[in-house]
């Protein structure tokens, strides 16, 4: 399994090196987070990839330098700073995710096509009990405690 991982991440590496422009997977993720939560603040961009403020921030400096995101202050709370993709932020995304579905698709198809719908089924489960829906990430953890 972490074999599998460790090559899907490497093959999603790979896309985001190889496409205009070049973003770190750091990057990548942040630029996802923002795109799935608009107007998401510093502090939750940074639990959700994983950084500290300061990190992150200057991550985001970085972003808006290269015109992918753009910083605004939110209606509801003038001293809150809420991230949003710029236009050539989300087409960046979208172009990136098109080009990452496009190399799973040319890996896949030297899949036997039982393979293949087995691996669609199992991810889409994993899926689902890491967003909690199937109870299953929360078992597994009250297991470990």
């Amino acid at each position: 399994m972490a074999d599998a991982a460790e090559a899907l991440m490497d093959l999603w590496g790979r896309v985001a090196q190889a496409s205009p422009p070049r973003l770190s997977n750091l990057q990548v993720r942040a630029l996802v987070v923002v795109r799935r939560v608009p107007g998401i603040n510093l502090t939750r961009l940074a639990e959700e990839v994983g950084t500290g403020a300061p990190a992150t921030s200057r991550l985001c400096d970085r972003l808006e330098a290269a015109g992918l995101l753009k910083r605004r202050r939110l209606e509801g709370n003038r001293r809150e700073i809420g991230l949003t993709l710029t236009l050539h932020g989300q087409e960046t995304i979208d172009r990136l995710q098109e080009l990452r579905s496009d190399a799973l698709e040319k890996v896949l198809s030297h899949m036997p096509s039982d393979q293949r719908r087995n691996l669609v089924d199992g991810l889409r489960a994993f899926a689902k009990a890491m967003n909690g829906d199937g109870g299953a990430a929360e078992a597994g953890s009250r297991r470990r405690t």
